[in-house]
């Protein structure tokens, strides 16, 4: 005869949803408590089952090679039913079970004892359950303690979902601190970011010369600080417009940016200014760099894509510390006052301090 379905069978499901623990290996805690439970009712087969919608899934099984079985002929679809321990002594006089194929087939059940798993909400997940092929009974405290087992396994069931709890929760935060990262990683980038060019801004350059040249930094350091501008930017801009001069600012920079070593920077600094820091290089090291940016800015034409060839030149200062400065201040207003000067000698040239 067929169980019929608890009447919270949609709840009792979830439930046992709930504590993910279908189809989890074995587990030497639930083992302890089924050998336990064959000892003590002397039964061959004893068995921890856990009632899905359509199978009988063993957590633990002693004395069955089964992993799982049909719900539909299972013992414990009937013993959740019960409040309490359900008992059959023998399967063959038993109308439920009778004509059973576990009854009459291989197996031949006779005798089954089960107290149910039940979950302090009332839901009965399942059985611990003890089978013999004899028919029997359980006395007074093989009943009694079967109940103490079955109580057992649900504090081995709430420790489960307790630790894959802690687990899920331990995933959530290290995903969030994960995202968080990325978050603020986007923002301090976007923070360094010049809108126009995409390249570095003046926040990075602040930020990153003010620890560079700090005092117990410095020693043997070194670092060579390139300022250009553009030579006669706004006569672009007013021939192409300002749309036109945006675009123009970020060709440039990409274009020096082609020549740079990945530890070097490109900083827009404002207008048509920009920086180009050079750590670990100093005048011999990076005169050479300047002199190929010079000469690319000069020979590239710009907005091609806008079917235009627009050619520019730059006007640069080289400073390097510590030759020339060994504070953040000094190298600016050095470069800066070398980038004056090739302004002063025409335009479209270098000027650094004499090699000493």
């Amino acid at each position: 005869m067929k169980a019929p379905l608890p009447k919270n069978e949609t709840e009792r499901l979830n439930a046992l949803t709930s504590f993910q623990i279908l189809d989890t290996p074995p587990e030497p805690s639930y083992d302890d408590i089924t050998r336990l439970a064959s000892y003590v009712c002397e039964t061959p087969i004893a068995l921890i089952s856990l009632v899905d919608r359509e199978r009988l899934w063993f957590k633990s099984r002693i004395g069955l090679n089964l992993s799982e079985a049909s719900r539909e002929i299972a013992f414990c679809a009937h013993a959740i039913l019960q409040p309490d321990i359900f008992v059959v002594p023998d399967a063959r006089e038993d109308q439920r079970f009778a004509d059973n194929p576990l009854v009459t087939g291989e197996s031949q059940i006779r005798f089954y004892a089960a107290a149910p798993l039940v979950t302090t909400r009332g839901e009965a997940l399942g059985t611990i359950c003890v089978i013999d092929q004899v028919p029997k009974t359980l006395n007074d405290k093989q009943r009694e303690l079967l109940g103490a087992l079955s109580r057992q396994v649900m504090v081995q069931l709430e420790l489960h979902r307790h630790i894959q709890e802690q687990e899920r929760q331990t995933r959530l935060m290290e995903e969030y601190q994960k995202t968080l990262k990325e978050t603020n990683s986007r923002l301090e980038e976007a923070v360094l970011t010049d809108d126009v060019t995409g390249f570095r801004n003046t926040r990075f350059l602040h930020e990153y010369l003010g620890d560079y040249l700090a005092s117990d930094n410095v020693g043997g350091r070194k670092i060579s600080l390139v300022f250009f501008d553009m030579d006669d930017f706004k006569r672009a801009v007013d021939a192409h417009g300002h749309l036109m001069g945006s675009r123009m600012l970020r060709e440039v920079a990409q274009t020096v940016h082609r020549l740079l070593g990945p530890d070097d920077h490109l900083v827009r600094y404002g207008g048509d200014e920009f920086i180009v820091l050079l750590p670990g290089q100093g005048r011999k090291e990076s005169y050479p760099k300047v002199v190929r940016m010079k000469n690319e800015i000069h020979d590239t034409p710009f907005l091609r894509g806008e079917n235009l060839e627009v050619r520019l030149t730059a006007s640069f200062g080289l400073a390097t510390c510590p030759d020339d400065a060994t504070d953040l201040q000094q190298l600016l207003a050095v470069a800066d006052h070398y980038l004056f000067r090739s302004k002063e000698k025409g335009k479209d040239c270098i000027t650094l301090s004499e090699i000493r």
